[in-house]
């Protein structure tokens, strides 16, 4: 079924002459009526053009959408990705308290829970140097070779939860160029390097030359028989591990209802809980597994991931913005923007329904953005004078890591905070005439000077507050997102777990292989794409 936004737009192109502190001077509790804290998290919307009547008028589509029963078959274990004849279950991983969870007639907990166990004492052994290198010495660094989803939660994970770290260090290969990985292993010691292989197929291409590469630049330091040593696989292709070399017992797998993009909660997190401990690594679950509880019982106006797929669709689908800036204050969530970026465009960047058809609306927006203060210097001009309105979503701890730098962590805090209030309240000509005049200009430059320094404001943010970057509130805010992908797809009326739109280069690209390599002719090919290897291959 697909959701009707005329009624939305209609309120949105009212929406376009009014100023949104219109709103707060209409109401003077607006702050407390468009916000919700839960659990430490605090949400607040009321710097959006959305009223209480526009609030009602996408509660409505919840409805449309069917909501209720969608969320409930996915926690259920339905096939709800059924363009792959799939469950949808990354929620099990974290599901540390509840009850069974069925696919096809059978309870998926009790293996989830093995795996997490064994995750746990493998973990506990390589942190305490009883699982070593093979000459007995303990290992001092990890490195992550996976891509997508194998590569971007780990690193954003771990980048995110540095003050917590006390195992071994961490580091990440995706990119296939050749730079990557000799630009990581360059700076390793093999005697002391534990390598973890992740690719669930253990065939993405990318991943296996980086794995490849990894093998040998280890073999040529501690001899072959140091593969079955330094090297952990998550996977479930468990023929091709034994072939490339692992320990069985090193083998850690995941099933098919665990999409790339949403693993980060089981074997694809090991590299995170080798270093910040299984106690910690917990502690990130249990915020996942609270917010999955939050999410199915929370009410529509109270709901954190709810209302923020909401605004989300209000500023896509009625407002007609086709980006959104994600722009954490928290230095050490650098790698959240490119985290979000693939969550949500590869789970709703579609073009065709459920049943096929072509959407009649444009459908996810393309989601980016930096750290603050970074970006201020970068591309927040964009943001406050372009001709472009682009939704900002502001993150801000209230404490820091660092006790004895909290002043820093007082002027971040402002910052953040300003610069929502300067996109809310903009700058008049008047009051830039004002501030110009009094440094002296007159008439015609006097105009041209303050012309240049008026900020239309107007423009909408959101900001997620939370108490200190722990990792509780972690899986808080990765669970809030990816409940928010969620709700966006289902008022969509799209496949939020399939990704058929990375096949087609791919593919591409193993042809293109032996054309580049002169063991082909390139033939079919376009006259650009000939020039081009033309030149490559010279």
């Amino acid at each position: 079924m697909t959701v009707d936004f005329s009624a939305l737009k209609s309120k949105a192109e009212a929406a376009k002459s009014r100023h949104i502190l219109d709103l707060f001077a209409a109401d003077e509790t607006r702050a407390a009526n468009f916000s919700v804290l839960s659990d430490g998290l605090l949400f607040d919307y009321s710097k959006t053009n959305i009223d209480a009547e526009t609030r009602e008028a996408l509660f409505d589509l919840l409805e449309q959408s069917g909501l209720k029963d969608k969320r409930a078959a996915m926690f259920e274990g339905a096939k709800i990705n059924d363009t792959e004849g799939r469950a949808v279950l990354h929620t099990a991983l974290r599901n540390l308290d509840g009850g069974p969870v069925m696919v096809d007639g059978k309870d998926v907990v009790p293996g989830v829970r093995h795996t997490l166990a064994r995750m746990d004492d493998f973990a506990d052994r390589v942190r305490r140097g009883s699982i070593a290198s093979v000459s007995g010495v303990p290992f001092e660094n990890i490195v992550n070779i996976g891509i997508g989803g194998s590569d971007l939660g780990p690193v954003m994970a771990y980048e995110a939860l540095k003050p917590y770290v006390d195992g071994p260090r961490c580091h990440f290969v995706s990119n296939v160029d050749s730079a990557h990985i000799h630009d990581v292993l360059s700076g390793l010691n093999p005697q002391t390097t534990l390598i973890i292989v992740a690719s669930k197929t253990f065939t993405t291409i990318e991943t296996m030359t980086n794995a490849q590469t990894a093998r040998e630049w280890l073999v040529k330091s501690v001899g072959e028989e140091g593969v079955a040593k330094h090297f952990a696989a998550l996977s479930t292709a468990r023929d091709k591990t034994a072939e490339f070399g692992i320990d069985p017992d090193l083998v850690f797998g995941f099933e098919d209802w665990v999409g790339g993009r949403y693993s980060v909660w089981g074997p694809i997190g090991l590299s995170l809980m080798i270093a910040i401990g299984p106690q910690r690594f917990a502690e990130f679950l249990r915020g996942g597994q609270a917010m999955d509880v939050h999410f199915q019982t929370a009410d529509w106006i109270d709901n954190l991931p709810v209302l923020l797929a909401l605004v989300g669709v209000w500023h896509n689908q009625a407002c007609g913005h086709a980006t959104r800036a994600v722009l954490p204050y928290e230095q050490r969530l650098l790698r959240l923007p490119a985290y979000l970026q693939q969550l949500e465009m590869e789970s709703n960047g579609k073009r065709v329904a459920m049943d096929g058809t072509t959407l009649p609306f444009d459908s996810g927006p393309v989601v980016w953005g930096e750290p603050g203060t970074n970006g201020q210097h970068a591309f927040y001009q964009l943001i406050h004078q372009g001709t472009r309105v682009i939704p900002c979503e502001f993150m801000v701890g209230r404490v820091g890591h660092e006790p004895g730098l909290a002043h820093q962590h007082e002027l971040l805090v402002s910052n953040c905070l300003a610069q929502s209030e300067a996109l809310l309240r903009g700058r008049s000509l008047e009051e830039a005439t004002e501030i110009m005049s009094k440094k002296g200009f007159e008439g015609p430059e006097l105009e041209r000077q303050a012309r240049h320094r008026v900020f239309p404001g107007n423009r909408p943010t959101t900001t997620l507050a939370y108490e200190k970057l722990t990792p509780y509130v972690l899986g808080q805010i990765v669970a809030l997102y990816e409940h928010r992908v969620f709700v966006e797809g289902v008022i969509l009326g799209i496949n939020s777990f399939d990704q058929w739109g990375v096949e087609l280069g791919k593919e591409l690209a193993l042809a293109l292989q032996p054309v580049l390599a002169g063991e082909a002719d390139g033939a079919g090919k376009d006259g650009s794409t000939l020039q081009l290897v033309s030149y490559l291959k010279a």
